[in-house]
């Protein structure tokens, strides 16, 4: 029986120029680089008044993509390790297969690197931005070499024994490098416009919604300013219905009455990572018709607010989407409806408001285990105009900007999915 032949290690994409450039081949990083750490320095000696620039064990997770090319923190301290043009920067502690990914290469020299840092030094003719991408690539090779039980480290000597492959010529790098780079560009401007449309709509809701002490807001439609002044309301006062999943019945007949399939199935059974995640996505639960008929209480039907009411997150509120698909509450979550002279989605971005936040956390009650009650809930108060025809109008307005930010979360995700796959092209599948 003939053996089969070992696979060549190329890429599933290369582009036309580099068709004929021969092989990858397997080396270890300590044949490309130096490995180095990062000098140790507290907070204490970050300083914004200093004068030599630095980059801080922190910035690898919050910037590391704008590291490349900016310096942010200053300090005073001068007898730390300088960086050199082309440096890697890599988390050395607190690694994760995500964080441990942020490898960063960097365009400038004599800057200070923090500790908690790992810096590759290439030691050969190399771009340094193809490894980092490189390096991000094959992150699962790397995370192999981790230790720790509790906080994750990865040293200096663990990175070189890594093996990764890589082509020799220096243009195929930076052509690799530079359509990742270009595409990283397009990510990061999406990232900005996202923060601006946040922002955006931050400033927009403390003018349409009265601010501490004030009855009307700084801006109004024209057509309401001689309206009058907002009121204040509590919720007991606004809803037609408070309730819950275990409105449905005593723990015994839940437990006996209850369905929850991994598979499509009748009905979606709503959890709070389902509204993050969005109806049906992969992880999504189902409840079959039986089930879905004995918590009846609590089907939803879109327009519903709901409120995580148990733990970390308690307090977060979310308005059901319409789908055409039945939908009933799970375990953890209050939902409310309101009575008809009251938009839902008005109190729905009232309540995201940093007003509505605030007096959400009034009823928040315990410190380890944190908890919001339907009684508590009830007295949570709602600052609203009194013709429900301005709550509609304020409500569409902040929706429509709802509408822009998910779509470039979306389109965010969207461009990251397509960087993923480019990477899984441009660079070798490594044989186990």
């Amino acid at each position: 029986m003939m053996k089969n032949k070992k696979q060549k290690l190329v890429p599933e994409l290369r582009f036309p120029e580099f068709k004929n450039a021969g092989e990858w081949k397997m080396k270890t990083v300590n044949d490309l680089c130096n490995a180095f750490r990062g000098s140790t320095f507290s907070k204490a000696d970050l300083n914004e008044n200093g004068k030599i620039y630095c980059i801080h064990y922190g910035e690898l997770f919050t910037k590391y993509n704008e590291v490349i090319t900016r310096v942010y923190s200053k300090t005073n301290k001068n007898d730390g390790f300088k960086s050199k043009i082309g440096d890697i920067l890599m988390p050395s502690s607190d690694v994760t297969p995500n964080g441990l990914a942020k490898a960063s290469a960097i365009t400038f020299d004599d800057v200070i690197l923090g500790g908690d840092m790992n810096i590759l030094r290439p030691k050969i003719n190399l771009n340094s931005i193809f490894l980092s991408y490189l390096l991000n690539h094959s992150k699962s090779e790397v995370i192999k070499l981790v230790s720790g039980t509790t906080v994750k480290h990865i040293y200096p000597s663990q990175i070189l024994t890594c093996k990764i492959p890589i082509i020799d010529n220096t243009s195929e790098q930076k052509k690799i490098a530079s359509c990742l780079s270009s595409l990283d560009e397009v990510i990061t401007a999406h990232s900005q416009k996202l923060e601006l449309l946040k922002d955006h709509k931050i400033g927009l809701m403390q003018n349409l919604f009265p601010q501490q002490g004030n009855t009307v807001p700084n801006f109004r439609f024209p057509e309401f300013k001689n309206d009058g002044d907002w009121v204040e309301k509590t919720i007991e006062t606004i809803k037609s219905v408070l309730t819950d999943y275990v409105a449905n019945g005593s723990f015994q007949s839940l437990r006996e009455n209850l369905n929850v399939v991994d598979s499509e199935d009748y009905a979606f059974y709503v959890r709070l990572t389902d509204l993050r995640a969005g109806l049906g996505h992969p992880n999504q639960k189902y409840v079959d018709e039986n089930t879905y008929n004995f918590l009846n209480k609590s089907a939803l039907y879109g327009g519903e607010l709901l409120m995580a009411n148990i733990g970390a997150n308690v307090g977060e509120v979310w308005q059901m989407p319409y789908c055409n698909k039945p939908s009933t509450l799970a375990p953890n979550m209050l939902m409310i409806k309101f009575k008809k002279e009251y938009d839902s989605g008005f109190v729905f971005q009232f309540l995201t408001s940093n007003h509505g936040i605030n007096n959400i956390s009034k009823a928040i009650s315990g410190s380890g285990h944190p908890k919001i009650s339907k009684t508590d809930l009830k007295q949570v108060k709602i600052t609203l105009p009194q013709r429900i025809e301005e709550q509609q109008k304020i409500a569409s307005c902040l929706s429509a900007l709802d509408t822009l930010i998910d779509s470039e979360i979306l389109r965010i995700e969207q461009l990251k999915q397509h960087k993923r796959g480019l990477m899984q092209g441009l660079f070798p599948e490594i044989e186990n």
